[in-house]
């Protein structure tokens, strides 16, 4: 029997600073807990680079249900091409 594949407990983020406009939060990867509770292993796909201080911040949030990210996108305006 095939097991299940675990659900990230965080999803990772760099956040953008934008002059002038909201923050863009860009997913970079997730964090999954440990089997025995005590810890994470973190997945990143990207890495966010540092700001004009040095500085690199990774942020991490729990993941959204499926029923509120489909509601958010529902809400968002669509873009014209």
């Amino acid at each position: 029997m095939a097991r299940e594949a675990p659900q990230p407990a965080f999803r990772a983020y760099s956040v953008v600073k934008r002059e002038g406009q909201d923050d863009y939060w860009l997913p970079i990867g997730a964090a999954f807990p440990h089997q025995d509770g005590t810890g994470y292993n973190v997945i990143l796909q990207a890495l966010p680079i540092s700001n004009g201080e040095g500085h690199c911040k990774i942020v991490l949030r729990p993941p959204k249900s499926e029923d509120e990210a489909a509601s958010r996108n529902e809400r968002k305006p669509q873009r014209r091409r």
